[in-house]
């Protein structure tokens, strides 16, 4: 599939947004970090704000974007539907959770109740989103038990390493917090490389023979359907040679994964000022995000439409 920038960037925009604001429900509307108004101010800010650009952008990625308010009305059959109007469902618990817990300064009763509606509603989205792609049956790495949970995962991974970053830099590190951030990446990284190894030992399901319904021999074609390239071989055609595949699965694994292993850990173990946590904390969310974009790249590219097999691919 070719890798649309907009898509890539509303994946990891988005799922480190919900993540985010998934933590900040549960924690701060529980009352379980003691936290200032600029903490909650900034960390809600951008929160919703990885949010909100991440569904601009897949906005951005439409034929007609000025018409992506009537993809509301297929909730019924539609799981991009769905991802829509969980999204903006969210959005309002989100915005009374926002009211009471950074501008009132509350917590508890109805604040702990929105922070919490917004964690189901976050988690809620992503599943949508994920099912966009899980539920696409001509794409065999995407139509698999792997696809919906990573999106959780790698949600729940961005948005915790990003909290842990925010408590650090205002001088609230948590070492709960921490491990858990230290956690679900490791959950995280083991979970892609199953991805990466079920992927690899696929075979397509589809041939020509069984496409066309002929039997008693191989069906091929005697001349190619195009003589230029078209819309479904740059949409659905994309080729990624296996060295370059190899090389950037290598370097989404270093920045998604193993470099901000390496950060978190020395942020824990290391003593020194308290700023010292703060800047491993914040090259950790850094460079998992951008590790993050790598994968997302990657997750576009590997993946291969039955409908290829027509231009003999």
């Amino acid at each position: 599939m070719h890798p649309a920038y907009s898509v890539i960037f509303f994946t990891t925009a988005t799922g480190a947004g919900y993540g985010l604001l998934a933590c900040l429900g549960l924690w701060g509307g529980l009352g379980l970090i003691d936290a200032g108004f600029w903490f909650r101010f900034i960390s809600l800010g951008l929160a919703l704000g990885l949010i909100s650009a991440g569904l601009l952008s897949s906005a951005a990625h439409l034929g007609r974007p000025e018409r992506a308010w009537r993809a509301f009305s297929q909730w019924r059959s539609s799981w991009l539907s769905r991802e829509g109007v969980a999204a903006m469902a969210t959005f309002v618990p989100a915005g009374l959770f926002s009211a009471g817990w950074a501008l009132l300064g509350k917590d508890g009763g109805w604040v702990a109740a929105m922070g919490l509606l917004s964690a189901i509603g976050a988690t809620v989205t992503v599943s949508t989103t994920g099912m966009i792609y899980a539920s696409l049956k001509p794409i065999v790495q995407w139509s698999s038990r792997f696809t919906l949970p990573v999106y959780l995962i790698f949600a729940a991974m961005t948005g915790g390493v990003l909290f842990n970053a925010l408590l650090s830099l205002f001088g609230l590190a948590s070492t709960p917090v921490l491990a858990l951030a230290f956690a679900l990446t490791v959950v995280g990284w083991s979970w892609k490389v199953a991805t990466w190894r079920h992927n690899d030992a696929l075979g397509i399901g589809t041939t020509l023979n069984s496409a066309t319904g002929l039997k008693g021999g191989e069906v091929r074609s005697i001349e190619w359907p195009h003589t230029e390239e078209n819309y479904l071989l740059k949409e659905m055609g994309f080729r990624i040679a296996r060295k370059h595949g190899a090389r950037l699965r290598l370097i989404a694994q270093i920045f998604a994964f193993g470099l901000p292993l390496a950060l978190l850990a020395a942020a824990f173990w290391l003593s020194g000022p308290v700023w010292l946590a703060a800047v491993l904390s914040i090259a950790a969310a850094t460079a998992q995000l951008a590790g993050m974009l790598v994968e997302r790249w990657l997750f576009f590219a590997e993946a291969k439409h039955v409908v290829t097999l027509y231009y003999g691919r």
